[in-house]
């Protein structure tokens, strides 16, 4: 990562509240030579303020071909593929794929990627779940699904963001209490990118809404109780009444895979 996007997640993070959002620091652009291109610090538009179409579009004409999208397949990856698809933005998608995804995960991929074209990128780099019974014991999504989460997604995202000065991610804020005050931009410390969320205003209904009208391609464990999708060890369905996250990790205290959290970088 450059030594600009580090003082620029430095100042990011030194704001506080909504100043935090309407800054956009320094970024760095390769230009045709290889070099960085630097743009002034300047203010950024009313993001909050915008739809999910409109924050696509100025992440767009805002980081080109140093931004990306991250899926993992369940309802909000479908709406996201469909609306850059709608809008011709040519955004990069990089797979979260922890080896541990439901078939149906992967056959939701395959259509989207059908339907759409879009450009899917070879998945980062990860150990087999043989290697890692290895190293680290059998079972390690029982034993400790922290440590597991970080060797099978934190880091190989940290690798698949590297080439990017921004990610677009489909995370929610009424998706479980941990999420409640995501905005809609933010810088990540963390990752050294800026940190896209257009969808982070929507609720659930929303996102169904969207997917029924538009006749987009979803995951169909949704339709069995599967409100939030991750791995088959660590996810169950859900009854009506429960939060929509709370098949994830289910009987353990963990309410984050760890890649939408700010924790420094060696932990887990």
């Amino acid at each position: 990562m450059s030594e600009v996007r580090r003082e620029l997640g430095a100042v990011a993070a030194d704001m506080s509240g909504g100043d935090s959002q309407r800054l956009l620091g320094e970024q760095s652009k390769k230009g045709a030579h290889g070099g960085n291109l630097v743009s002034p610090v300047r203010k950024l538009p009313d993001v909050e303020a915008m739809s999910a179409e409109d924050v696509l579009r100025w992440a767009y004409e805002e980081f080109g071909d140093r931004l990306c999208l991250t899926c993992s397949w369940q309802k909000q990856s479908s709406v996201l593929v469909h609306m850059v698809a709608e809008l011709e933005l040519d955004i990069p998608v990089i797979e979260l794929d922890t080896h541990l995804f439901f078939r149906e995960s992967y056959e939701t991929r395959d259509r989207l990627v059908e339907r759409y074209g879009i450009r899917l990128l070879p998945p980062p780099p990860l150990i087999t779940v043989a290697e890692q019974h290895r190293q680290e014991g059998p079972n390690l999504w029982e034993t400790d699904p922290d440590r597991c989460c970080h060797v099978r997604k934190v880091e190989p995202l940290l690798q698949a963001l590297e080439p990017y000065d921004a990610w677009i991610s489909g995370i929610r804020r009424d998706q479980s209490p941990s999420r409640a005050t995501t905005p809609k931009v933010q810088w990540s410390e963390r990752y050294e990118v800026w940190k896209v969320h257009p969808l982070a205003d929507w609720d659930e209904k929303r996102v169904w809404a969207y997917i029924t009208i538009n006749e987009i391609p979803y995951n169909p464990l949704h339709d069995v109780g599967f409100r939030s999708i991750g791995c088959i060890p660590c996810t169950r369905p859900i009854a009506p009444d429960e939060e929509e996250r709370a098949g994830r990790w289910a009987g353990s205290d963990k309410l984050e895979c760890g890649i939408h959290v700010e924790t420094p970088l060696g932990g887990t």
